[in-house]
């Protein structure tokens, strides 16, 4: 079944969870500030370190 043939009643809602000081809670328990923040976040890769030998 192709997305974006679905109707509105056949979708079913995403839950987000984020990680919050060391565990994991659900956006949508957060508070207006909370959820704002989390809106404003920016998201990068860290690039991968070249392999080198240690002496």
């Amino acid at each position: 079944m192709n997305v974006e043939n679905l109707n509105t009643n056949e979708r079913q809602r995403c839950e987000v969870w984020t990680r919050v000081m060391g565990y994991h809670r659900p956006v949508a328990s957060f508070n207006i500030g909370k959820k704002s923040e989390h809106r404003e976040r920016r998201f990068f890769r860290e690039p991968k370190l070249q392999n080198r030998k240690t002496v």
